[in-house]
């Protein structure tokens, strides 16, 4: 068989290709929500790690200290078991153990890839904010800014714009960890190649079609990303 007649086999006849249409969506979709997911999630405990890090040893002691405290210890083992433990658990669990009773995968499948992408923003927002000179907080406090006041109007956009390129390559990254979400029966881009390959039993076609868009949507983003530093890099001259 040619390669024409093995093109149609697996992707015209039966309008196969919507099994990679429609599976294109679901890991747009997915990947994309989980991004949002885990920019707020990784933000937060940045900001928590961040503010212990250099509030704990000043601070008095008494009820804000030991809640500031509390929540880095819990930041601390959120980032210790999902950066240690493999992605494809986490959905497992989440999808056959903590959220069994739903039905929505895609709910499932961006839950637990948001809180898992969340891991990852964290340490990269942390190292923006504490790679933000001393003087920056010197200078809000001279404004009569507040500790939080300060985060908020002076650390945060500029930490924010230094790591916009690390948070763009961890959506390249994230997007291409989604592809394991046919473990829990999810009709996402690889397992609508899946699906045909065992309709058609040829394996190369639908599997390396499959291949081919991923690495052209990394490209694109990785071009995006490109661009983005770039123009980062010339607001600052």
């Amino acid at each position: 068989m040619d390669f024409k007649s093995k093109f149609i086999a697996n992707f015209i006849d039966d309008d196969r290709w919507k099994y990679i249409w429609n599976g294109l969506g679901v890991t747009l979709k997915v990947t994309f929500f989980a991004v949002l997911l885990g920019i707020a999630i990784g933000v937060l405990v940045a900001i928590i790690r961040s503010t212990h890090e250099k509030n704990s040893k000043s601070m008095r002691m008494g009820f804000g200290k030991a809640v500031l405290a509390i929540l880095n210890t819990i930041c601390k083992v959120y980032l210790t078991v999902i950066r240690g433990t493999p992605v494809v658990v986490q959905l497992m669990i989440m999808y056959y153990i903590i959220l069994a009773d739903s039905r929505n995968k895609v709910l499932v499948a961006t839950l637990a890839f948001g809180i898992n992408s969340g891991a990852y923003v964290a340490e990269i927002f942390r190292s923006g904010i504490m790679s933000i000179d001393e003087g920056q907080f010197e200078a809000g406090r001279s404004l009569g800014f507040n500790f939080v006041q300060t985060m908020r109007y002076i650390i945060i956009p500029q930490a924010f714009k230094n790591v916009l390129p690390a948070l763009a390559n961890e959506f390249i990254v994230l997007l291409k960890e989604t592809s394991v979400v046919g473990y829990v029966a999810l009709q996402d881009l690889t397992k609508g190649g899946d699906i045909i390959r065992s309709r058609t039993f040829d394996a190369f076609m639908p599997l390396f079609g499959v291949a081919l868009i991923y690495l052209i949507m990394v490209l694109f983003f990785t071009w995006l990303v490109g661009r983005l530093e770039r123009r980062l890099r010339n607001s600052e001259r």
